[in-house]
Order: C-alpha cells, then sequence, then structure tokens
C-alpha cells in the first residue's frame, strides 16, 4: 500500500465502516483489492463529483477526508469528457489493435455477464454516437449490467509492470555505459558541412503496379552515374511519408549511394491525417502484404530498366515497419506458433512494447509466399532496420538463416519498439560476422522522422513521442549507416566502438559484445 496514490488508502480504508448496498444494485462498482471487495454506488460519486461541498451522501463524507489537491485532482478526473476525439475514438474501436486492448481492459473492469470486453465495446460505441460529452462515471451508468467490479489487485499489479519495465530500460543503458567500447570521436558539424556542400538531385517517379490502382510514387536521390556497387530502397514507417525520410536518403546520395524512397500508399502520413479526421481506422499489419507487393515491384523494375538502373545489389532499409518489411523482403516469415506466443505476450495491456500489437496481427494477415532465393532479381547486400522489431515473429533462432549482414539501430527512450526485448534478442540470431547492433543514447522510436511541416499528422501525435531535437540523433544515424555500408563495400566490418557526435552518444556492438551486453543484463 505504500506505494499507491495519496488518497487511495484513505478511500479504501474508509470504504470498509459503509453499510454495504443491497447486493446486486443497479449502478455499483465493486473494487476488488488485497481479498477485499469495497462497494461504491456510482450515483453517489457522480453526485459528489458535480458539486463535493453539497454532497451529504456517506460516500461524500468519506471523500472529504482526502487533502485538497487529492480531492481536486479526483474532482477533474471524474468531470473530464472522456475520449473527446469522438470520430478518431470510433475508428480507433474498429481497429484490430482497438478491440485487443479493449480485451483486456475487460479483465480490469468486468460486469456481472459474460463478454465483458464486448459489453464495453458496444457501450463506448453507443456514448460516442451520441452528441453530448460524457465522463467516465457516465460511461459506467450506461453499462447495461447490475453491477460493474473493478480489478485493483490488477490494475496496480499492470502499473508495477509498466513500472518494471522502465526500470529494465535504464538498467539496460547502465550496464550498455559499462561494456569496453573504444571510443570514437564522429566528425565536427563544419567538416561535415564541408564534404557535403553540394546538392543532391531528385527525382519524382511513377511505378505503375499490379496490385495498386495508381502508380506508386518514388523519389530518386543521387547521381545517374553511382559511384557505389549497390543502391538503397528506403522505406518509412506505418504513418510515415517518403518527406519525413529525405533528410536520409539525400544525406546517403551525398555519399555516393542512389536511393530510392518509397510512398507505401494506405499505411503513409496521408492514412494517419484520414485517422486523425476520424474518416478511416488505423493502418496496422494488414497493410503489409501491399508494401512487400510495392518492394518486389520496385526492384523487378529496377532490374529490366522500367526504372533507371542503379546498381547490381539492393540494400534494404527501413524504419519500424519499414525495417521489418525490410527482413521479409530477403524471404523472412514468422516462425510458426504466432498465436500461442501472442496469448502470452497480450496479457496486460502492452503500453511498453507497442509493436507487440502489430506483431499478433501477423497471425490473422496473409502474408505472400517469399520469392525463392533463384527468382531474385536483385541480390540483397544488406539489411538497415532503424527502430525495427519482430521478438513474436523471430524468437529463438528464427532469424539465423538470413542470408545479408544486418544493421539494427535502436534508441535508449523508445518504448514502442524497446531496444533489449526488440532488437537485440534479434542481433543475437544473426550469424553474419558483419551484422552490428546500434543503440543510440537518448534516441526515441521517432528520432529519424524529420517533420518540417508543422501541420504534418505525426506531429499530432505529440511532440514528446516524436522528439524535441532529433536532428542531431538524425547527423549521427546518417553517419552509422554510411559507414556500415562503406565498410561492407571494403571488405571490412564496422569496428564496434562509442561514438560521440555533436553531444550524442551511440553504442556500437558486434556479436561478441552483444553477447556480453546480454549476459550482464541476466545479471
Amino acid at each position: 500500500m505504500s506505494n499507491r496514490c495519496r488518497w487511495l488508502p484513505v478511500l479504501l480504508a474508509s470504504l470498509l465502516l459503509m453499510a454495504p448496498p443491497p447486493v446486486g444494485a443497479a449502478g455499483q462498482l465493486e473494487v476488488r483489492l488485497d481479498g477485499l471487495v469495497l462497494p461504491i454506488e456510482l450515483d453517489q460519486l457522480q453526485a459528489w463529483s458535480r458539486n463535493p461541498r453539497r454532497s451529504r451522501t456517506e460516500l461524500g463524507i468519506w471523500l472529504e477526508l482526502l487533502d485538497d489537491r487529492s480531492r481536486a485532482d479526483l474532482v477533474l478526473l471524474l468531470n473530464s469528457p472522456l475520449l473527446p476525439d469522438r470520430g478518431l475514438a470510433l475508428q480507433l474501436l474498429q481497429s484490430w489493435s482497438g478491440r485487443q486492448v479493449l480485451d483486456e481492459v475487460g479483465e480490469l473492469l468486468s460486469t456481472d455477464q459474460p463478454g465483458s470486453g464486448a459489453l464495453l465495446l458496444s457501450t463506448l460505441r453507443s456514448q460516442l454516437q451520441k452528441p453530448e460529452p460524457f465522463t467516465a462515471i457516465d460511461l459506467l451508468l450506461a453499462v447495461p449490467a447490475r453491477r460493474l467490479s473493478l480489478d485493483l489487485d490488477g490494475v496496480l499489479a499492470l502499473a508495477a509492470s509498466w513500472r518494471q519495465q522502465l526500470e529494465q530500460q535504464t538498467v539496460a543503458l547502465r550496464r550498455l555505459r559499462q561494456l569496453p567500447l573504444p571510443a570514437q570521436q564522429g566528425p565536427a558539424a563544419a567538416q561535415r558541412l564541408a564534404a557535403l556542400n553540394r546538392s543532391m538531385p531528385q527525382r519524382r517517379l511513377l511505378l505503375k503496379v499490379a496490385h495498386r490502382d495508381q502508380p506508386l510514387e518514388l523519389d530518386l536521390w543521387g547521381a545517374a552515374a553511382p559511384r557505389r556497387r549497390a543502391w538503397v530502397l528506403l522505406m518509412p514507417g506505418l504513418g510515415g511519408s517518403s518527406t519525413q525520410l529525405s533528410w536520409l536518403a539525400e544525406g546517403l546520395a551525398q555519399r555516393g549511394w542512389p536511393v530510392l524512397l518509397v510512398e507505401h500508399p494506405g499505411s503513409d502520413e496521408k492514412a494517419v491525417r484520414q485517422l486523425l479526421d476520424g474518416r478511416r481506422p488505423p493502418p496496422g499489419a494488414e497493410t503489409l502484404p501491399d508494401r512487400l507487393a510495392d518492394v518486389e515491384a520496385v526492384l523487378r523494375a529496377e532490374a529490366v530498366g522500367e526504372l533507371p538502373r542503379l546498381g547490381g545489389s539492393v540494400v534494404l532499409m527501413g524504419h519500424s515497419l519499414g525495417g521489418l518489411s525490410a527482413l521479409m523482403a530477403t524471404g523472412e516469415r514468422p516462425v510458426p506458433g504466432l498465436e500461442q506466443r501472442c496469448k502470452r505476450a497480450l496479457k496486460g495491456i502492452p503500453l511498453i512494447n507497442l509493436s507487440r500489437l502489430l506483431q499478433c496481427q501477423l497471425a490473422q494477415v496473409n502474408l505472400p509466399d517469399p520469392t525463392p532465393p533463384q527468382r531474385q532479381v536483385t541480390p540483397v547486400e544488406a539489411v538497415v532496420s532503424l527502430n525495427g522489431f519482430g521478438s513474436l515473429l523471430w524468437p529463438g533462432r528464427g532469424l539465423d538463416q538470413l542470408k545479408a549482414p544486418l544493421l539494427m539501430v535502436g534508441g535508449s527512450l523508445d518504448l514502442v519498439t524497446p531496444p533489449v526485448s526488440e532488437q537485440l534478442g534479434l542481433f543475437l540470431q544473426q550469424r553474419d560476422p558483419r551484422s552490428r547492433l546500434a543503440l543510440v543514447e537518448g534516441g526515441s522510436h521517432f528520432s529519424p522522422v524529420r517533420i518540417t511541416d508543422q501541420k504534418e499528422a505525426m506531429l499530432q501525435l505529440g511532440e514528446q513521442l516524436v522528439g524535441e531535437e532529433p536532428l542531431r540523433v538524425q547527423e549521427l544515424l546518417l553517419g552509422l549507416s554510411a559507414d556500415f555500408l562503406l565498410a561492407l563495400e571494403t571488405g571490412t566490418a564496422l569496428p564496434p566502438q562509442q561514438r560521440r557526435q555533436d553531444g550524442v552518444r551511440a553504442y556500437v556492438l558486434d556479436q561478441a559484445e552483444a553477447q556480453l551486453w546480454s549476459r550482464r543484463l541476466r545479471r
């Protein structure tokens, strides 16, 4: 009880003294805690929230024992409109991920009828379709059940689990700092600008593809006569746009690698804007087959001359879902048993590691069969995955057959694809000695996303989520990616290191260093 909020012990202890209402009374919320059942009349709670000073119910009298700040916070919470953006909320409820989260909420807030999650879903949808705003109490009173039961033990256990995951991420960074990595100073900003003072040509290309009604939009960065043996196919993440990664495409092109930056309709920034406007459900894993078809169409078009010829091999590179697309474009598919793994992984609401919702949705998606190696039109030089994921897709040694070297990059503040659970485990399966794992201290999941238009949908998701100042992180990511590719071209490997550049620090690990980090995390 010592770590619970200030007002909770007073409230729960006081409720023990109240005479219990009649069994099965309508509008009753039973709070379950430490084996106790504490009944609360919702109409009394609503009356107190509307006018605390005038409430003369038993519950109101006991709530007056709270200190002023706790009482004000509780009144604000109880009177705040729930889900004010109704269009967005309705679309989220229609999505696979939204239903999974609500099912888990149904395990914590249940009714005296079977199928609590479905009952809560229908009630919430009904409330959202009404014109007037509603509060949490209004929603509870609208549930067609005699009793509601809140598993406060489960809520506290879930909060403790989230807190533990955050603490584990802090410990992981501390252990990472202790690895014996040689220090390396990245080039200063003035040196980088002097080396990259020429602008890169950019062309918008349109490619007709059989699986889409409209041509695929591609941005080609780089000179017509490439200086490298490989070219880069760059893919944005879910809800991302080609504009958001143009800084990376241009930077790689300035260093000699031609880059084709692809826009994936249906899972791009336009789709997120339609979601925020309440005009469509959120895009998810169901978009992956079209993304893979995009990749295959682009590779084939480049190989047969429908697009400019760019090189003899390709680097598949992407952010988040784009990184997953890159891995799957090499022929990788989820290891059998995904549904069973997801039943265990989705116990509890995955607010930390949201990628698990996408991974588990893939169990419901018909992925295309991988292209056999003899039919692949362009050899894969390497795979670069920025803030990638796949722990549920490839547990154990599921990625050990990947035929190309892999660079996995994560951020220490990434709560969407946490680096220990989503990148370290996958990297340890890699057998290619040239593969590397890099973690940027202070990097978030959206650090690779560059926002230039203040109206972009990504910005509406919150500045803290996108990152307040990702430009220095992006410069470091560009340098790491280019150095990794250059080492492959020269027949060497990027050295393990602790790289510092413009106040940003990154840790580059090979297999030996990653295994050492993993062992120290198990202490």
